[in-house]
């Protein structure tokens, strides 16, 4: 496959020329145990650690990591809302890619809210992956954790990157927040197990299904999961107890994008979050704090979904709506005083 690049960046997007993400990669078999028509993730190869002692080999020092991030993707949004709530953002440097990508993956171009690589120069995200991996042809995603000090990536295994935030950096971290507090991980980790597996991928498993059996069983499994979370959240101000975690990050970021992109692109379409009392307050209440406000980009989110699956929205059109009032308030604060 050829790629244009440009000294000030990636060529603008050409679907005519490239086409679109995916198409150039060889198609590999399913793995063993999948249905037909359901959705099967792509590999995360590189599960590089971080370390306040440096015994991993990647020590947590100020200065010596970037994240790479697309404001779109609900992976790469909570490793910037971590990064923010910690108060990290002098420690590890941050860029955005280009939310639309075509054949050639994501790409860094000057735009409104993102721009070009500030750390070594790549027109395209994947070179980051060849520097690491000659020869690389896996799936290119963000977030992707770059080592400054080895020119290599450390990790684009999304969980473990804001974990590693979290619990690797305290020397510089914000001290209100722990989010992934020890006595609380055997709660927080089922909830995410759970929320992963059923929401998170969930609406992908619904919206990239390409059997009614598939979709079916997905989408059933997801609302199922956020009935659950609304009753939850009935009771309790936060998933796990009264205390904002690393469950609430990953749960969040599928709220953020689920009334603008999941309902209706993904056929999500059984209620909106706005149609469920808790989870929109809880959703709004999130909202309210800067490092979830200034992180969500909703026109990013919306032009990567509808700009860059052609075979769930041929016309490329980026809807209007919906209009939605994320700054009223939650209430949450008062319901849960004391």
């Amino acid at each position: 496959m050829t790629s244009t690049t440009q000294a000030s960046g990636a060529s603008p997007v050409d679907f005519a020329t490239f086409g679109d993400y995916g198409d150039f990669r060889p198609k590999k078999a399913p793995p063993a145990g999948a249905k037909p028509g359901e959705f099967v993730r792509a590999a995360y190869p590189f599960r590089g650690r971080i370390t306040a002692d440096g015994s991993s080999g990647y020590p947590a020092e100020p200065g010596r990591y970037h994240l790479y991030i697309s404001w779109a993707c609900p992976w790469a949004h909570r490793s910037a809302i971590v990064r923010e709530l910690l108060g990290l953002s002098n420690v590890i440097s941050l860029s955005a890619v280009d939310p639309v990508r075509d054949g050639r993956g994501w790409a860094f171009r000057d735009g409104d809210g993102y721009g070009l690589d500030p750390v070594n120069g790549f027109a395209l995200l994947r070179e980051a992956y060849e520097a690491t991996e000659p020869g690389y042809d896996g799936h290119v995603s963000v977030p992707v954790l770059w080592d400054k000090q080895a020119h290599a990536i450390v990790s684009n295994n999304f969980p473990d990157i804001t974990i590693d935030l979290d619990t690797q950096f305290a020397a510089w971290a914000d001290p209100a927040y722990e989010l992934y507090p020890q006595p609380l991980r055997p709660q927080i980790d089922e909830v995410n197990e759970l929320v992963y597996a059923t929401v998170n991928n969930g609406v992908y498993r619904s919206g990239f299904a390409t059997t009614q059996e598939s979709y079916h069983e997905a989408v059933t499994r997801l609302f199922q999961t956020l009935d659950l979370v609304e009753e939850r959240l009935a009771a309790h101000r936060y998933l796990v107890g009264d205390r904002l975690t690393e469950a609430d990050v990953r749960l969040w970021v599928t709220l953020a994008r689920f009334d603008a992109v999941y309902y209706s692109h993904f056929k999500c379409n059984l209620r909106r979050i706005s149609d469920y009392p808790n989870l929109w307050a809880y959703a709004r209440d999130l909202y309210s704090l800067p490092a979830f406000r200034d992180t969500t980009r909703f026109d990013q989110i919306k032009r990567h979904y509808y700009g860059t699956h052609p075979q769930l929205n041929p016309s490329r059109i980026v809807p209007d709506g919906p209009l939605l009032d994320w700054g009223a308030p939650s209430g949450r604060d008062r319901q849960f005083a004391g």
